[in-house]
């Protein structure tokens, strides 16, 4: 998966003292708006030449890549202080173009931790080490997951009303680590939210985070819906803005 480079004794809050780690290097690509999840495909149009030459490595030496958000920074040019906690991804689909650029298709494999950061190529790397998800088999994420679970399917039923589209879940799934991301995944909220989400160390805690946002964005959905007609006619005017007395 990551490129190998060492093992440490890492000692902190989420290890024993004395615990082996296997740390190893990645290449980094910022971004941001996107919080990058597990199983989450995420499609990329690569400009800039220093992420040409990032992916172009990748592709050559089978290699994934970091995904991280960006916390200080821009996406384009500069430099970009990165969050400490992000998803390794895995290109499936590369489309070269004849100015060099590419478009690619990468999909989200697993979460890791930046350990150190490496500025020392064009583009950023950094030395990190697995954050792998925790508790997803206990009696108390199957009982949260069960809880979720209905109102995920009332969310979707809001965003189908307030978009005209019909969008439904076939089946949701039974294991509550995999209901967690797709939870994660659809959730349309900021990237902010959607870091906290990804930071989450077990899944009770992940969707218990996810039950509250559900409620709130269910709450703020259905009363877009319910405003959206007060909103055209004030907006119809010929100003464009008509305000009620």
């Amino acid at each position: 998966m990551y490129k190998h480079r060492k093992v440490a004794t890492d000692r902190n809050q989420d290890q024993g003292d004395g615990e082996q780690v296997e740390v190893m290097q990645l290449p980094l690509f910022p971004l941001k708006n996107v919080v990058l999840f597990p199983s989450m495909i995420l499609p990329l149009h690569i400009f800039e030449m220093r992420y040409r030459e990032m992916i172009s490595r990748c592709i050559e030496e089978n290699l994934q890549f970091g995904v991280v958000l960006i916390d200080e920074g821009h996406e384009v040019g500069g430099f970009a202080k990165p969050h400490m906690v992000g998803t390794a991804a895995r290109i499936v689909r590369a489309q070269r173009e004849q100015d060099g650029r590419m478009n690619i298709t990468a999909v989200g494999t697993q979460r890791f931790r930046i350990q150190e950061i490496d500025d020392s190529r064009s583009y950023l790397a950094a030395t990190v080490r697995p954050y792998p998800v925790v508790n997803g088999d206990t009696a108390q994420a199957a009982d949260i997951a069960h809880k979720v679970r209905p109102h995920l399917l009332r969310y979707v039923e809001l965003l189908s009303e307030a978009s005209n589209q019909k969008l439904q879940l076939d089946r949701l799934p039974d294991d509550p680590t995999t209901l967690a991301f797709m939870v994660a995944i659809a959730l349309q909220v900021n990237s902010a939210d959607k870091q906290k989400l990804l930071e989450c160390s077990g899944i009770p805690d992940l969707l218990v985070r996810e039950a509250n946002l559900l409620s709130r964005e269910c709450l703020f959905t259905r009363h877009m819906i319910d405003t959206q007609a007060d909103v055209l006619r004030m907006n119809s005017g010929p100003t464009g803005c008509i305000f009620p007395n």
